[in-house]
């Protein structure tokens, strides 16, 4: 309830007593995180939004969800979360600290003033008061109440006056309210706090601990949001970029020039085979498969020069399609180096159990970062030999067996090093083999659950390729799921110009 003017700072501290000790009202427990404070798990556990809420208000309350590329970065990577801090050795995290430090040492200055001054101290409450509010969830009316009366700038400022301002009492109040409102795993922090003294130390640590409740809200909205966009993305997204279509005409224009180039290679490939094909007919014009277009954009998109700008309708899985791409280049050298290795010693080793996996586990630590520019490929390669070359010595030695000679290990690292050079012919073996794997899982109708067939020298990473695989062919579904129907009009103009143009279409390009 508000004081009334006749209330003297006696009944004030009273107050503040009251709702200090109130830690333990059932009420107010978690109300922003949990429902039930004698029940404690490790992450935040969910709260019911209203029943009625719209998709849009719910991604209001998200804040900036409505962007569509955060909207699929949240519904598609289930590890997306909100990080805590810059890192302290970056610049902008220097300056933080910087900062930082210049003014809690200013507010230290001041509060040891006789009289001490209460100015910024007050300003600190009132962002503390928002920053309580702003966890709350609706209907929290009574802890709302609370902390409006007990944080209420206006009266903290007429007790500064009269130097009357009881700032132990007031920060007391503000981390028991922290431990009603705050995840589980934010305890910790506030037992910290309780143990904490000087009032300058605590205060900045509260305000520590308030930025990792904040970011621990942000998360558990994420948490909540995720599977309500797992559902309506496909619509959601479809719309945005609709919006954004018809505010910029041009955003489709790589989109439209990366299916012209897959266009132009299947018409050269189908050139290419009807001369080599005698008695072919060359003056009929040839059918193109929509389908077969795409699925070859697709596929070039795992050969793609990231510095250049990847197609308008995929850059919300930029980052995974080069992670993926950068993949399948260090398992691409793996296989090179396991099928040199047993082309070049296979007689030594053929009766040594697992040994192809034994060369996949020397190659893999030696290829990490490959794709950085500093990484020099050759000089792994080299390594890559010489351990191998060490580890088939030591293999035939325990089997009595004489070692490689000079000549043959000489042979070997040198083989195993060219696989860096450009077109070098057991490389394009492999990268044609894996492209044809990929190929068959886009060719997979959509409800076939298995994996093809792996192609020969795969089968030392064939683990790793169906996992790739289904991460790549996961990708691409929902892409054509989201953009086929703007898909649909670009290979409408590009094969068929003299055909009618109608608005998109609602399904995907099939064959």
């Amino acid at each position: 309830m508000p004081l009334n003017d006749d209330q003297n700072s006696d009944s004030d501290s009273s107050r503040l007593s009251e709702s200090t000790s109130s830690s333990s009202d059932s009420e107010y427990s978690r109300q922003s995180f949990n429902s039930d404070s004698s029940s404690k798990p490790s992450s935040p556990a969910s709260a019911s939004p209203p029943k009625t809420i719209t998709f849009d208000e719910l991604m209001a309350a998200a804040k900036n969800l409505t962007d569509w590329t955060l909207a699929h970065e949240i519904a598609v990577n289930t590890n997306f979360c909100i990080k805590h801090d810059l890192p302290q050795n970056s610049f902008a995290g220097t300056v933080k600290q910087i900062v930082h430090e210049a003014f809690w040492d200013h507010l230290e200055s001041e509060l040891n003033e006789d009289p001490p001054e209460y100015e910024h101290a007050i300003k600190l409450f009132e962002e503390i008061k928002e920053i309580l509010l702003s966890f709350l969830t609706p209907g929290a009316n009574r802890i709302h109440n609370q902390i409006c009366e007990v944080l209420d700038t206006d009266l903290i400022r007429q007790q500064a006056e009269h130097n009357a301002v009881d700032i132990h009492g007031l920060a007391n109040y503000i981390i028991n309210t922290m431990g009603k409102l705050c995840a589980p795993i934010r305890d910790n922090d506030i037992k910290q706090l309780k143990a904490t003294d000087n009032i300058v130390e605590l205060l900045r640590q509260i305000f520590r601990v308030l930025d990792l409740m904040k970011v621990d809200m942000a998360n558990y909205i994420i948490q909540n949001v995720r599977p309500y966009l797992q559902r309506n993305l496909v619509d959601y997204e479809r719309t945005k970029f609709q919006e954004i279509l018809e505010e910029t005409p041009s955003a489709l224009n790589l989109t439209t020039e990366w299916i012209k180039e897959s266009i132009e290679d299947e018409l050269s490939s189908i050139s290419d085979e009807s001369s080599s094909s005698p008695g072919a007919d060359s003056s009929s014009k040839p059918t193109i498969s929509p389908t077969l277009v795409l699925n070859n954009g697709y596929l070039k998109l795992l050969q793609w020069d990231y510095p250049k700008t990847i197609p308008e309708t995929l850059i919300t899985d930029e980052v995974r399609l080069q992670e993926l791409r950068e993949k399948l280049n260090q398992l691409k050298i793996i296989a090179c180096v396991c099928l040199i290795t047993n082309n070049m010693v296979g007689a030594a080793i053929v009766d040594v159990p697992d040994f192809a996996d034994q060369l996949k586990r020397i190659s893999v630590p030696l290829l990490e970062g490959m794709n950085k520019k500093t990484f020099d490929l050759k000089e792994a390669l080299n390594t890559i030999g010489v351990h191998i070359c060490s580890k088939v010595n030591g293999s035939l030695t325990e089997r009595g067996l004489p070692a490689l000679t000079e000549e043959m290990q000489s042979n070997l690292v040198g083989q195993i090093a060219h696989i860096a050079e450009e077109n070098n012919p057991i490389s394009s073996l492999i990268d044609k083999r894996i492209q044809f794997f990929l190929r068959s899982l886009l060719a997979l109708p959509s409800v076939q659950k298995c994996m093809p067939a792996v192609p020969g020298g795969l089968s030392v990473i064939q683990r790793e390729m169906e996992f790739v695989g289904s991460q790549y062919v996961s990708i691409v579904n929902f892409n054509k799921k989201v953009y086929g129907p703007f898909y649909a009009n670009i290979l409408r103009k590009l094969l068929f110009p003299e055909a009618p143009m109608g608005k998109a279409e609602t399904e995907t390009p099939t064959t």
